[in-house]
């Protein structure tokens, strides 16, 4: 089996380390990409070729933005994918959704100002909760802020506020599996029902009580559970 994973926005690939580990230990090869926000470079996972003679299956494991931001063709290509408190449309219609494009449009503000460092830090606490943020892994902003990471945050913040629905190259014939956060502060419950009704062939799990970044949640357990029978 071959997995590819992907962070979502102003995450970075230290997050999968977890899981990049679980994975490898049942022979399983394992590719994280990266948007190089901070001091880890830019990265863009693609399929290695498979052995002659050998059938490998292909999954892409993606959280929150994360499955918007793999290139189409890389994507396209997956037989499984594993969603974990992800979209299809980020900023849901109506009242909540003024609210929250809104709410983006400050944050690409701060970002564009000297108060982007505040700002993130808020971000990722309510990422966090309902957990300590602390239990988070390194983040890329722990060495500051880079021009570059900032220039990068503000792309893909700004194209977080235009997603429609699924990503090009979403492979629709996939085994598909989704894992929401029941206390996410981060995603609109309107954004997770959306998606799922995009997906209706879909897994479906619900871990009550956990946050938008799953700390402290069984989530590897489960996704790797429901991935085993793959390979």
């Amino acid at each position: 089996m071959q997995l590819i994973a992907m962070h979502g926005w102003a995450g970075d690939s230290h997050g999968w380390t977890p899981w990049r580990q679980a994975c490898q230990s049942r022979g399983w090869s394992w590719q994280s990409g990266d948007r190089g926000y901070g001091y880890l470079g830019q990265v863009e996972p693609h399929w290695n070729e498979a052995p002659p003679n050998a059938s490998q299956r292909r999954v892409v494991i993606a959280h929150s933005m994360g499955i918007h931001l793999l290139p189409a063709e890389v994507l396209s290509e997956a037989d499984a994918v594993v969603l974990l408190a992800s979209f299809g449309r980020f900023i849901p219609e109506g009242k909540a959704g003024r609210r929250l494009r809104l709410a983006i449009e400050a944050m690409a503000g701060q970002l564009r100002s000297n108060r982007g460092e505040t700002m993130l830090a808020d971000f990722l606490a309510r990422a966090a909760a309902p957990a300590d943020p602390a239990l988070l892994t390194p983040t890329p902003f722990d060495s500051g802020l880079s021009a570059i990471g900032r220039q990068r945050l503000t792309r893909d913040l700004d194209a977080l506020a235009q997603t429609s629905g699924l990503p090009d190259g979403f492979p629709q014939q996939a085994r598909v599996l989704l894992i929401e956060a029941g206390s996410d502060q981060i995603l609109a419950r309107e954004a997770t029902e959306a998606l799922a009704a995009c997906l209706p062939q879909a897994d479906r799990i619900t871990l009550q009580g956990a946050g938008h970044c799953f700390l402290g949640s069984p989530v590897l357990p489960m996704a790797l559970a429901w991935l085993e029978p793959l390979g």
